[in-house]
């Protein structure tokens, strides 16, 4: 598989490591999804997107035949070897677990592998839960192609996953560094700027525009360097590099602060992970695409 082998000069964000195989060619296979069912591992998901854990906090082991029945309205995530992968809701299962883990917990407890499944799941789930009824028509949805499909009833107008694509984007002005926060991020937080992409909008415009937006930074140039997908509900976090002209960031009510920040000032939040001082600024957390973006950044001044 040419994504195990991907490479990328971000490394180190959740979400990305040992993907499942689709396996796209089975989902419309019901007899093959059933041979499946027996022996795969099935994650369970609640309906605020957590996963049902035991008391280690690692995800239930559930095999498909502990559940009875065949796949159903499980959804059919892939493979990974010759097992099969599923994820159903709470409500559609008689099971019950010490915990109910969310995502951003087990990235930082789970295997990565584990993780990274979990995030497709919740991906999946929260498209089902926000397709229940027709956008064209308002009449009910059912759901086909291991869960890939859904058709609506009244007027056959097939729906089919989304995601939302945004930028994120480490922009720099001689040897400094833009980094801004929002008002209900935890006090001393601050990140590299991002945004939605809007229709008829290459991701290069949209990174100058949503820094512009943002900060009134004038980006000159930009590259891409890394994807995340970060279903926190639907997004498809796009990583940027940008080079900026000599402004002074000033926001206008979408961030509550936006500077620039020295090498040692980076550097410095960098190290709080181990030892807060409780001064300065701290940074997103390791398992996001917006800390390997500041991470990036800085070994490339430094080294």
């Amino acid at each position: 598989m040419c994504m195990s082998r991907f490479s990328s000069p971000l490394p180190g964000f959740a979400f990305t490591t040992d993907p499942l195989e689709r396996a796209d060619t089975l989902r419309d296979d019901a007899d093959a999804l059933a041979r499946l069912w027996p022996t795969a591992h099935v994650l369970v998901m609640d309906p605020d997107g957590r996963a049902l854990a035991g008391d280690d906090g690692q995800p239930l082991a559930l095999r498909g035949a502990q559940l009875g029945g065949g796949p159903g309205t499980a959804i059919f995530l892939g493979l990974r070897g010759e097992r099969g992968w599923f994820s159903v809701e709470s409500a559609a299962v008689d099971v019950t677990a010490p915990q109910r883990v969310d995502l951003r917990e087990s990235a930082t407890t789970w295997s990565a592998a584990d993780a990274s499944a979990f995030c497709y799941a919740r991906g999946m789930s929260y498209w089902h839960s926000r397709t229940r009824f027709c956008g064209v028509c308002g009449g009910g949805i059912t759901f086909s192609r291991g869960g890939f499909v859904g058709r609506c009833g009244q007027c056959g107008i097939e729906h089919y996953p989304r995601v939302d694509p945004a930028v994120i984007v480490a922009v720099e002005n001689n040897g400094r560094l833009l980094l801004g926060r929002q008002a209900n991020w935890a006090p001393r937080r601050y990140s590299v700027l991002a945004g939605f992409v809007e229709p008829g909008e290459s991701l290069e415009q949209t990174v100058a525009r949503e820094v512009f937006e943002e900060s009134r930074v004038r980006v000159r140039e930009c590259r891409y360097l890394g994807t995340q997908p970060w279903p926190f509900p639907g997004a498809l976090m796009l990583g940027f590099a940008a080079t900026a002209e000599d402004d002074v960031p000033t926001v206008n009510g979408e961030l509550e602060d936006a500077r620039w920040f020295t090498v040692d000032e980076v550097g410095a939040a960098l190290a709080r992970d181990v030892d807060d001082d409780g001064l300065g600024i701290r940074l997103s957390p390791p398992i996001s695409i917006s800390r390997s973006l500041i991470e990036h950044w800085y070994r490339q001044q430094v080294g």
